[in-house]
């Protein structure tokens, strides 16, 4: 039965009662899963679990119970815990911080103690959505921008603009660069220091380790620049090169596109520049050097807002690396580390341990994308010296290749690697037509090439038979083109192309490598190998998403390359379907009781999955009657998503990032909402209808009607002060 059919016949409704095809508006007396905990309580789990908005195996109800609590629900515009615990919002998008203030779209968190009630978060701030980010600018800065009169020129311009091309004169200026100004300041990385108070209480304390970088950090001062080491410095520093110059040789204007981040034991954070793309150029030539900002125009209709390199002449291949700072430093500029490659980094994770060589590990979050390591060239001597950041100066970066029977190895990135390119009939296999992308075979051309069939496979490779045949220059210059083209390299090399890697954390008790995809399936850039991600039943797509482990061979200074075994060990989807119950798995996080944590990012635009309600926060225990099981712990506030999860040091306090509530909709008004229907099966299989009731917009963190939604940091704690999972 399809959704609307079912909706008809829940509400009692005939064909023309139905405001649209999918939904229905109107008020319904529905029960609240928000804040509702299991019906049959187990004294041995670590908490009591929210009832979600469908059945769990989890949920401690009956068949029966399960068909009563599940036939009618309404969502709830909140930040939901179980009972016993509260969460108090810390930091939120406008408050003071530093120089500056807390940014836009808070993504990872880290904590790093200073006494027993006092530390610093660092903060990771992603992109501007650009409909709340409107809305609410004026009331939270206190002064407003241009942006209708923005939009209306824009408009009649096209749309778009190089800001290169405008005359000194022209009066699109006066609009755009405040604009540009305000987006790129809120974007960027945050240093805030918190205390808790006498009543257990996380607040935000202004002290002397406060700070902001931002966007546009050394533009105006140039002794606020970032730094970058590794091969691409020597690309950046090049005079004479096929594309764009920037003139600032190898330093940097600003970070941005933060998304997610990890610390290294000698107490630094690694910021993880993702989604790059959207505000400056990504394809590069053969010698690594970036097209002109012209081809990443400026643009903003009120719902998007891209090209913001473009008014500063960006380079765009300074972006998409990995960054580290050092939140105990304020005067130190944060670090570009380019022997970690550039790609679209969602993750990282740091082996430091004594006698071997650093490795680093970090996935790359787009359809095909991949999974990287860095492995250093020196042993670590201790892994709290904070000399070890010189580690990451020096080294090689390899790429994952997995093999269906649970095998896989790594490919070095070097010049002498042979092109062998996934050929397209590896696909055709499964019935889809998905070209292979990779370098242009027109070197004088920046960007990717689509390889649709073997013959055209076969003749590349005879072009192009190493990556040295590929990229141009020598020594540092032609290994810094390489890392600055990562993903494509990895591509020509024949890297397993993966369903969007979105994090990598190492567990402390098995050094496993646990990586969650969020999703498989395919757009224009590429798709998940489907002979490597696929559902239960193998169904060749399946986009709810995996959690992997990894068990990792030691890396080799003197011998590239090395293997690996895999293992799902945990699969998204509705459970009646073979998943656990969650979809599109994110950001993870493991406590000192090696009980994995971890957050959701499930598209709330795809309605294929609203079925699975808000994005949320699970507990995997790692001992006990539900050692393995997915426990829902938390759910976040309309259209948000849940982030960067991390604790405290007596692990009391669970610090989540709560990002852009409201994104769709906006701001929520009393009434302002929809009905959903759906079809569910209870844990007998028995098939069932549900009708729920979802608001549209959010008013989160307020929770009052018709104000705006602002993203922002809470802290999650026990009402009794006692640890987390005490």
């Amino acid at each position: 039965m399809n959704r609307r059919r079912l909706l008809i016949q829940l509400l009692g409704l005939g064909a023309a009662g139905v405001a649209t095809p999918s939904f229905a508006r109107g008020s319904l007396a529905g029960r609240s899963f928000a804040g509702r905990q299991g019906g049959l309580r187990d004294k041995a789990k670590p908490f009591e679990p929210l009832l979600g908005p469908i059945p769990l195996p989890t949920d401690g109800l009956t068949a029966a119970q399960q068909r009563h609590h599940y036939a009618r629900i309404a969502i709830q515009d909140k930040l939901v815990v179980p009972k016993g615990y509260r969460s108090d919002l810390v930091l939120s998008w406008g408050d003071s911080l530093g120089s500056g203030r807390f940014g836009f779209n808070n993504d990872y968190l880290a904590f790093q103690p200073l006494t027993a009630n006092r530390g610093v978060l660092t903060v990771n701030f992603e992109y501007i959505s650009a409909k709340s980010w409107c809305a609410g600018f004026e009331e939270v800065m206190g002064f407003s921008l241009p942006f209708r009169a923005l939009i209306d020129e824009l408009s009649r311009r096209g749309g778009s603009v190089d800001v290169s091309s405008l005359p000194a004169g022209d009066g699109l200026l006066s609009s755009l660069m405040p604009v540009a100004r305000a987006a790129l300041m809120d974007l960027g990385i945050g240093v805030a220091t918190i205390e808790r108070n006498a009543q257990g209480r996380w607040l935000h304390q202004s002290g002397e380790l406060d700070r902001r970088i931002t966007g546009l950090s050394g533009w105006k001062k140039a002794e606020e620049q970032l730094r970058t080491t590794g091969p691409a410095a020597a690309v950046f520093r090049r005079q004479q090169r096929m594309g764009y110059n920037d003139g600032l040789g190898d330093r940097v204007i600003g970070t941005f596109a933060n998304c997610a981040g990890g610390q290294t034991p000698w107490g630094t954070v690694l910021s993880a520049e993702e989604n790059f793309q959207n505000q400056v150029v990504e394809a590069v030539f053969a010698d690594g050097s970036s097209p002109p900002p012209a081809d990443c125009p400026f643009r903003f209709d009120g719902k998007r807002l891209e090209g913001l390199g473009n008014p500063f002449g960006m380079a765009g291949n300074k972006y998409g690396w990995m960054v580290e700072i050092d939140p105990l430093k304020p005067n130190q500029p944060p670090v570009k580390h380019t022997w970690l490659g550039r790609f679209r980094h969602e993750a990282v994770a740091v082996r430091a341990r004594r006698d071997e060589p650093l490795v680093v590990y970090s996935g790359c979050d787009r359809y095909g994308g991949h999974l990287y390591r860095f492995v250093g060239t020196a042993p670590i001597q201790d892994p709290q010296d904070p000399a070890n950041s010189q580690l990451l100066e020096n080294g090689r970066l390899e790429v994952a290749k997995l093999q269906p029977d649970g095998t896989g190895s790594w490919i070095p990135l070097l010049t002498t690697t042979a092109v062998a390119p996934l050929a397209p009939s590896h696909f055709e296999r499964f019935g889809y037509d998905q070209p292979t992308l990779v370098p242009h075979s027109d070197r004088n051309r920046a960007g990717a090439e689509k390889i649709r069939s073997d013959a055209e496979l076969a003749s590349y490779r005879n072009r192009f038979q190493t990556l040295g045949d590929l990229y141009r220059g020598s020594g540092d210059e032609q290994m810094g083109a390489i890392l600055i083209d990562a993903h494509l390299a990895a591509n020509a090399v024949g890297a397993s192309p993966m369903a969007r890697p979105e994090d990598t954390e190492l567990d402390p008790r098995t050094g496993d490598l646990l990586i969650t995809f969020t999703s498989g399936g395919a757009d224009a850039g590429g798709r998940a190998d489907p002979a490597l991600f696929h559902g239960p039943s193998g169904q060749p797509e399946w986009p709810y998403g995996w959690v992997m482990r990894l068990q990792d061979q030691p890396g080799n200074p003197q011998v590239p390359g090395g293997t690996f075994s895999w293992r799902m060990v945990a699969t998204g989807g509705l459970p009646w379907e073979g998943g656990m119950g969650f979809a599109n798995p994110d950001n993870l996080a493991i406590d000192q009781s090696w009980n994995i944590w971890m957050v959701t990012d499930r598209s709330t635009t795809n309605s294929e999955l609203d079925v699975f309600g808000n994005n949320s926060c699970w507990l995997f225990p790692a001992k006990g009657v539900s050692a393995g099981k997915a426990l829902l712990f938390a759910t976040g506030p309309m259209e948000s998503e849940l982030c960067g999860p991390c604790f405290d040091q007596t692990e009391s306090t669970l610090f989540l990032a709560v990002q852009h509530p409201g994104e769709d909709y906006g701001v929520h008004q009393r009434g302002d909402q929809e009905f959903q229907a759906f079809q569910l099966r209870d844990r007998g299989n028995q098939l069932f209808s549900q009708l729920r009731q979802v608001p549209l917009g959010s008013n989160w963190p307020s929770g009052l009607p018709g104000r705006l939604p602002r993203p922002g940091v809470v802290a999650i704690t026990r009402i009794d002060g006692a640890a987390l999972l005490g």
